[in-house]
């Protein structure tokens, strides 16, 4: 037995030691913002164990209902709304739940009320279960602002967040965060069943040679959109084109994005007018991300973290990536002085 190797392995940087060390910087604080994450990365682990035995329990399959969004709700998709609500509110953390999966905002009951507000999507790329593509749990969460919760207390911009983050379920388990103070990336060990750091400082590259879209709407695309995608494959400056790379995972393809740059997007187009990725635990939250590692998110009118959303399901396109990737974008954007839709 290497008990060197042991006690090595008692040294790491655990997303525990992470978060309390982060929480030692705060005298004033009182533990209560480390206690709700410790309780939203329970969750995670719960349904990354799910997620890799769903096949073997039957938990792939529909469940016969359909979300507030009209998707039909997989097994897994019940499943792990009721893990994270109920982590969440047994935290005692909490005043307010939005999930992806419930037509209303929850308002946990005063006896388990805390002062944080989350905002989460419990498995966002479930169509992909089946084939084994990465999916994940996306969330954000802001504080309550007066003392009572209220609606308007989850419709602020997305400037305003504490924190952010994602758990992709893929070849490993991983857990990506950022607390307003850079993004940390953090890799479940399943021998130890904790999580490790093992991406520190994740910092987007400035430009990137991948661009991520479902390019199957490219007729219904406005007049911008397309002519960005059309300089991504015949560059005018003499410069290399760029990759095409499309999951249809949001985790998946924005995790990829912000660890190889390049740009990941999905535009308004004549189907979507409003554009399809939810705002408060979507595009916020990935939005929020890539700014924390240097990137960029746009919506195609403005910085997509100064919207702010008039209903929790609302929609809006992005363009989120590389900073130099999303000035093209923007500049285009500024060009072509509107967003008139293909004709």
């Amino acid at each position: 037995m290497d008990h060197a190797a042991d006690a090595h392995r008692t040294d790491l940087m655990t997303i525990t030691r992470f978060v309390l060390n982060e929480q030692s910087k705060y005298p004033e604080s009182k533990g209560d913002f480390t206690i709700l994450l410790n309780n939203i990365v329970l969750g995670c682990k719960f349904v990354c164990s799910a997620v890799n035995k769903a096949g073997l329990a039957k938990l792939i399959g529909l469940a016969g209902e359909t979300n507030v969004q009209g998707e039909e709700q997989k097994k897994l998709d019940v499943l792990s709304n009721e893990v994270f609500v109920k982590a969440l509110i047994s935290s005692g953390r909490t005043c307010i739940l939005v999930s992806e999966e419930d037509e209303e905002a929850t308002f946990v009951s005063p006896p388990l009320r805390g002062k944080y507000c989350v905002v989460f999507d419990p498995l966002d790329g479930s169509s992909n279960i089946d084939c084994g593509v990465s999916i994940g749990t996306i969330f954000g969460i802001y504080t309550m602002k007066g003392s009572d919760p209220t609606i308007e207390d989850v419709l602020q911009p997305g400037k305003d967040m504490l924190a952010a983050g994602y758990c992709m379920y893929g070849s490993s388990c991983m857990f990506v965060l950022s607390t307003g103070n850079g993004v940390n990336g953090f890799t479940l060990d399943p021998s130890l069943g904790e999580f490790i750091l093992t991406h520190p400082d994740i910092k987007i590259p400035k430009k990137g040679k991948i661009y991520s879209v479902n390019e199957g709407n490219a007729k219904n695309w406005d007049v911008s959109t397309a002519k960005y995608v059309d300089n991504c494959k015949y560059p005018k400056d003499g410069s290399l084109p760029k990759s095409l790379r499309y999951v249809g995972s949001m985790v998946a393809d924005v995790h990829r994005t912000l660890l190889y740059g390049g740009v990941f997007l999905y535009p308004a187009d004549k189907k979507s007018p409003n554009g399809k990725l939810r705002v408060l635990y979507e595009v916020f939250p990935m939005s929020f991300l890539m700014e924390q590692a240097g990137g960029q998110a746009f919506t195609g009118k403005k910085r997509a973290l100064e919207l702010v959303p008039k209903k929790i399901h609302e929609r809006s396109p992005i363009f989120l990536g590389s900073y130099d990737d999303i000035e093209e974008i923007k500049e285009i954007y500024a060009a072509e002085g509107s967003n008139a839709l293909c004709p």
